[in-house]
């Protein structure tokens, strides 16, 4: 199958109706205006941004081939002035790269949190030596070069001290710690996150309801949830509690398997990727609690 945001070779399945769409569209939109109004996004920038989306998802997504992707054609189909067409096909389009740091940091905690040699008896992150001593397999320093090379494992020490994702011990032990390794709030690698999950989300939910009706089967991606109303505040903070720990426990079992999974594959491939490693996975976990006790109307 092909990932939710790539144009599939099969039959497309009818358009959605857009009245009911665009309610939609209004109620998951709200809490992303919300930000960006907090933020200083003013309409006419995302408007700006929503524009030039419009003729870049058109051009790729929808008008294949060399001789569909006229100004026209494109201007047609978006309802954007074909002269606007042209000016926005000539802007450099922005990097979505994963930014270098982040790769490097999520790959390590991963190998930490996913390796058996890694992990104590209960399953969770041992501490480890700073330097591999009288030939142990298990140090942070061997953690770090089973990863990459390409950094030394004393300037990812200094770094994740300073991002307080590890602790140093008096012994010389580095202790993971499970929720400074969280990014911080407001930052690029939050920010890459937080753009790259509800992408993720948004296309599986796109692909489901875009589905052929009636066909075999159920819909293309897994999408659902649990969710409850009309609860007291201590069932509601009882509830989180258990999906966070529920959520986490998934998550790491999920690691643990891929980890073993890639080993295996690279064994099979005397050391490297498989000549087809060009997918990727992404599960996502996610919990929402709100008060929706009723706001007083506004006094005239």
């Amino acid at each position: 199958m092909p990932p939710a945001d790539q144009p599939s070779t099969t039959q497309p399945s009818p358009p959605l109706s857009p009245g009911p769409l665009m309610r939609a569209a209004r109620t998951l939109l709200r809490p992303l205006v919300r930000l960006l109004i907090r933020s200083g996004v003013t309409f006419p920038v995302l408007a700006d941004l929503l524009r030039a989306l419009y003729v870049e998802v058109a051009l790729r997504d929808f008008l294949i081939g060399q001789r569909a992707r006229t100004d026209s054609r494109a201007s047609l189909l978006t309802g954007i002035h074909r002269k606007e067409v042209r000016r926005l096909r000539a802007v450099e389009p922005q990097d979505d790269g994963v930014p270098p740091l982040l790769t490097r940091t999520s790959r390590i905690i991963a190998s930490w949190l996913g390796t058996p040699a890694y992990l104590d008896g209960d399953g969770r992150p041992r501490a480890l030596p700073r330097l591999a001593r009288d030939g142990s397999p298990v140090s942070f320093e061997t953690l770090v070069a089973s990863v990459t090379t390409d950094v030394r494992p004393r300037a990812v020490l200094d770094d994740w001290l300073s991002l307080d994702i590890v602790t140093l011990d008096a012994d010389d032990q580095v202790h993971l710690n499970t929720a400074g390794f969280l990014p911080r709030p407001g930052q690029q690698e939050q920010l890459f996150y937080f753009a790259r999950n509800l992408r993720d989300h948004i296309a599986a939910a796109a692909a489901n309801v875009s589905a052929e009706p009636g066909g075999p089967g159920p819909a293309p991606f897994l999408d659902r949830s649990a969710h409850y109303d009309k609860l007291s505040a201590a069932t509601a903070q009882q509830l989180e509690r258990l999906a966070r720990e529920v959520a986490q426990r998934a998550l790491v079992e999920i690691n643990t398997t891929a980890l073993a999974l890639l080993d295996a594959e690279e064994a099979r491939h005397g050391g490297n990727p498989s000549p087809d490693a060009t997918h990727r996975i992404n599960l996502g976990v996610y919990v929402y609690l709100e008060d929706e006790r009723p706001t007083p109307p506004d006094v005239p």
